[in-house]
């Protein structure tokens, strides 16, 4: 089985650098799971009126209001089928800082819209539209489109007025051996809101999708893509 990001991205796959190859060419076929560890050299927000949107996200783990630098963090990337038969990536980012944080998202090939949905925070409740392309540097580039929002029979789409649009980067650097990430959450009216860029190391585990771990996946699973 191919990897969720093959998928979309067909031949151009092989333009990435191998190393980041690797970090989105598993599937939940190859019983192994990627867990990062490094440190986000800086954490920052947008103006102090973004901070009660901020707080807000903090309630289901999307964003969180604090910044910093030289904060420890790890990403977990597993890969499973979700209880609705999609192939499912999860990406969890723990941030150790004074009053620790996580950022919860799962990602999966929506074949009805032919692209990557990604529904952000612990209950799935925000369903965003995923767009790759390859950087110069050979890094994968992730950015958010169309989102909506889905809680019990309510299903309606997210004004972006009052979201965020999310431009993300992840590459490898020769030079220290070591994986990038920069991610930038910005809002068309009000401005910056959110963003953090570090480096990490990567450690390949053994891991069947019967064995990844319940903290990790998402509280409530959403059919609607």
């Amino acid at each position: 089985m191919t990897s969720i990001y093959q998928r979309v991205l067909g031949d151009r796959f092989g333009k990435l650098h191998p190393q980041i190859q690797r970090r989105f060419g598993f599937s939940s076929e190859d019983n192994t799971c990627s867990i990062g560890t490094g440190v986000m050299h800086h954490v920052w927000h947008g103006a102090p009126y973004t901070l009660p949107f901020l707080c807000v996200g903090a309630w289901r783990n999307i964003m969180f209001p604090e910044s910093g630098r030289g904060i420890p963090f790890q990403l977990h990337n597993y890969a499973y089928v979700d209880s609705f038969g999609r192939e499912t990536v999860t990406w969890i980012r723990e941030f150790n800082n004074k009053k620790p944080r996580r950022f919860d998202a799962t990602m999966i090939y929506s074949e009805q819209r032919g692209k990557i949905v990604d529904y952000l925070g612990t209950h799935q409740h925000l369903a965003v539209d995923i767009e790759l392309d390859i950087a110069d540097n050979g890094g994968l580039r992730l950015r958010s489109g169309d989102q909506r929002f889905y809680e019990g029979l309510l299903g309606f789409r997210f004004p972006l007025l009052f979201s965020g649009v999310a431009d993300v980067c992840e590459w490898f650097d020769e030079t220290s051996g070591k994986f990038q990430i920069s991610v930038h959450v910005h809002n068309n009216v009000w401005g910056p809101l959110f963003g953090y860029s570090g480096s990490f190391d990567c450690e390949w585990r053994d891991c069947a999708p019967s064995d990844v771990p319940g903290t990790y996946k998402p509280v409530r699973e959403e059919r609607r893509e």
